[in-house]
């Protein structure tokens, strides 16, 4: 932002001023000229950044800042981030060479570690329903992925074992 206009136009304002005091007026503004546009510079800088640091308070998280190059301010526009959407990648499908039985009748116990990167909204979700059932966020996940693999079915609506008269129980069985 080029202020050059802005302190020609004290001049001329501080000329007109000095005109109606005479000689001695008008050659004292001529001397006071070049040491106000110092002050002039400054005291605009001072309210641009002012100014900028309402704007930036409406615009948060995004900002403005003023920086000055040369004479001259400039503004800095820094807008809020957005978000990314979620892109779910698609890994390919990988048929293994021997098929283990449905149903979980393969399982002889093994534990296996894997990572899983979730993103942050899905990751809050999954706790939330993990703690909503009373189960660890493993045990959710576990239970979630036997479901989507196994066609469906689950064991009981808190995802625990169910005895016949409803009751329900908890502890590791080997």
């Amino acid at each position: 932002m080029d202020l050059t206009p802005y302190v020609d136009n004290l001049r001329r304002e501080l000329a007109v001023a000095a005109d109606a005091g005479g000689d001695e007026a008008r050659a004292l503004a001529e001397r006071l000229s070049t040491p106000l546009e110092s002050a002039v510079r400054l005291t605009l800088l001072n309210v641009l950044s002012a100014a900028m640091g309402d704007v930036t308070r409406e615009l948060a998280p995004g900002s403005v800042d003023v920086r000055l190059r040369g004479l001259d301010p400039e503004f800095v526009v820094t807008p809020p981030t957005v978000p990314e959407p979620v892109r779910e990648a698609r890994e390919p499908v990988v048929t293994p060479a021997v098929a283990a039985p449905l149903g979980g009748e393969a399982d002889d116990g093994t534990m296996v570690r894997i990572n899983l990167r979730l993103p942050a909204h899905l990751k809050g979700r999954a706790e939330s329903a993990a703690a909503a059932e009373g189960l660890s966020v493993n045990a959710w996940l576990v239970r979630a992925v036997s479901v989507s693999l196994d066609g469906g079915g689950h064991a009981g609506a808190s995802g625990r074992g169910r005895d016949s008269g409803g009751r329900g129980f908890t502890g590791w069985v080997r």
